[in-house]
């Protein structure tokens, strides 16, 4: 699959996530109706829904590469997966729940165990972001695309990150002593990597949690607007890994 091939296949998915995203706000406009799995987190028929719009249309377009969904058991047993899609239909299914509006629509293309693709909408904030190779990072704003390059417009002086929690553990804290990091916002969800694509904030810690499926198209949308994604050992981040369970992560703009 060559360059020209994905970026194809990324434009070709952009009306879907815009449609996926519109049946998510209409069906929490009429009430969810909501169940607990296994592992004791929620999920709602509009995870379902939009599961099957954006799995039906990948399908459709990349027919031999296998969709590893969070809310699908299809081809999660799969060993030694190199090509394959990782999709989170809903991202942040609190806030999806509860009226809020970090919530997101996930899909990112992995090639030799690396992302080289990811698309992801807020629907309730109307932001849509997606990337398909270096220095092709962008969001649709309007009827415009922009292009996200996020070692732009840095303040050395004021390093603002984002964090999942208000409680800095002590791990994290150390690596924002070592970063000059002033300030954080806590923030949900994928949208985390989209504002440092862009530029409105300068990075994220986590300790290793979630699966791959929450951070694959974020990662490609950040690398791809210049920004770097480690773990904690400075080591690039591989998908297709056991359980698909993350390391630990270090998002950051390259100026920093």
């Amino acid at each position: 699959m060559n360059d020209e091939n994905i970026k194809k296949i990324v434009e070709n998915l952009i009306s879907t996530f815009l449609h996926a995203g519109q049946v998510a706000l209409n069906l929490r406009e009429k009430g969810l109706k909501k169940k607990i799995k296994s592992d004791n987190t929620p999920v709602t028929n509009g995870d379902i829904e939009v599961n099957d719009i954006l799995t039906t249309k990948i399908k459709s377009l990349t027919p031999e590469l296998p969709i590893i969904s969070e809310e699908s058991s299809e081809n999660k047993d799969k060993k030694n997966l190199n090509n394959f899609w990782l999709v989170d239909p809903i991202d942040g299914t609190y806030d999806y729940m509860n009226n809020l509006e970090e919530f997101t629509l996930n899909a990112g293309l992995i090639l030799n165990n690396q992302p080289v693709a990811g698309l992801i909408f807020a629907p309730a904030k109307k932001r849509m972001f997606y990337s398909y190779g270096l220095n092709n990072s962008y969001e649709i704003v309007g009827e415009n695309k922009v292009k996200l390059e996020c070692s732009k417009n840095f303040d050395k002086n004021l390093i603002k990150f984002v964090s999942y929690s208000n409680n800095i553990k002590p791990e994290i804290e150390i690596i924002h002593k070592k970063l000059n990091v002033k300030e954080f916002v806590k923030m949900k969800s994928s949208l985390k990597f989209c504002v440092i694509a862009a530029g409105e904030y300068d990075g994220y810690v986590a300790e290793p949690r979630a699966r791959e499926w929450d951070i694959a198209a974020g990662h490609a949308i950040l690398e791809h607007a210049g920004g770097i994604v480690t773990n904690f050992d400075n080591e690039k981040v591989r998908y297709g890994k056991k359980d698909f369970k993350n390391p630990s992560l270090i998002l950051k703009r390259n100026s920093i």
